[in-house]
């Protein structure tokens, strides 16, 4: 194994703002495992929403506009106590990065030296530790350091090799995008089901139609006219253009379930393409936080509704097993040097792209 250095190279956030707070460093210190911890080298980094939204501090709830949005007097009214996705102030400077693909070098106290050399994938959303909530979480790159640097620690516990013949790149794009998908799905008790997919070709999206046909669903995914054959290549069903009306093209109670994470002004319609004891889940809202919801089409269809973030473990435990078993494929749109952070993130905003991006420490 490469003998560790003392210093590293890495990206700080230094506080919620715009790309200014993500200063590239090349001094900062590597930092030493504890007891049931253990070191990696990072070899690859994805981006994902959390990131930009943490930056922005778009979590707090007196922002009311899309992730992208250019309402700069919008998020300025961020609360810097509620900016994280947890509602905690953030410690800065935090190096971000969720996605974690990397090798282990080292490891602390408590912790097998069978890690050591292994490939291995974070679990993103983690058990607090010290206590019995299973509600209570911490996710890598917010409440604790990620991988937007060469080296980062992770808990042992929290820490899975991987054995397949993917690049370390491919890796990389997925621990959060397909374990949220993967949550999302098992949290709807989805299976050979008709869906509607907002957001499709995004990350978690993408993840959803791969994870969903697994399951035997169809699936409608909605998503720009250029991208269409790309989803079609994955194996959607159907597509629509999210500027459609979709009562208009699907019709009234024409689905069984939405993986929506888009939100925004033309949710109404999710509730009445849904049939009559239909199911709505979501876990982003890119489009915008804000909703209206007309408690009658909640309770007049016995809509169930919910909400995903948290995970089991198991959930990362079948991401992990489908790779391993050739049932999903890398969806890596290009990648970037992790100096480049700036550029890269700028791209993402631009959601031209399909799958993943990702960074190169």
């Amino acid at each position: 194994m490469p003998n560790i250095p003392q210093k590293m190279s890495g990206v700080y956030l230094t506080g919620h703002g715009g790309l200014e707070k993500l200063v590239y460093k090349e001094d900062i210190k590597v930092p030493i495992p504890k007891s049931g911890e253990l070191l990696i080298q990072v070899k690859g980094a994805g981006i994902n929403n959390t990131d930009i939204n943490t930056r922005l501090g778009w979590y707090s709830k007196k922002v009311t506009s899309d992730t992208n949005s250019s309402d700069q007097e919008d998020l300025d009214l961020a609360d810097k106590s509620d900016g994280s996705w947890s509602g905690t102030p953030l410690q800065f400077p935090r190096i971000q990065g969720g996605d974690i693909c990397g090798y282990v070098v080292q490891v602390g106290e408590s912790v097998s030296s069978d890690f050591i050399g292994k490939r291995v994938l974070v679990r993103s959303m983690q058990n607090s530790l010290n206590t019995e909530d299973p509600f209570s979480m911490q996710t890598v790159g917010s409440e604790i350091d990620g991988g937007f640097a060469q080296y980062c620690v992770a808990i042992a516990k929290e820490t899975f090799p991987i054995n397949c013949d993917w690049s370390d790149i491919e890796l990389a794009s997925i621990p959060i995008s397909y374990s949220t998908a993967e949550g999302m799905l098992c949290r709807a008790n989805i299976y050979k089901e008709k869906i509607l997919i907002t957001g499709a070709s995004g990350g978690v999206g993408s993840a959803a139609i791969q994870l969903a046909k697994i399951r035997g669903a169809t699936i409608i995914a909605q998503c720009s006219p250029e991208k269409v054959l790309d989803l079609q290549d994955l194996g959607v069903d159907q597509t629509v253009n999210r500027d459609d009306d979709l009562v208009e093209v699907l019709g009234n109670n024409s689905v069984d379930a939405i993986l929506d994470l888009v939100g925004g002004g033309n949710w109404p319609q999710l509730l009445d393409i849904l049939r009559p004891g239909g199911k709505y889940i979501t876990s982003g809202a890119i489009a915008g936080p804000i909703v209206d919801l007309d408690l009658r089409s909640l309770y007049l269809k016995d809509l169930t509704l919910f909400g995903a973030t948290v995970n089991d473990k198991y959930v990362f435990e079948n991401v992990i097993q489908y790779i391993e078993k050739g049932q999903i494929k890398p969806l890596v749109s290009a990648s970037f040097p992790l100096k480049d952070i700036h550029k890269a993130q700028k791209v993402f905003m631009e959601k031209k792209f399909i799958g993943k991006l990702v960074l190169i420490p």
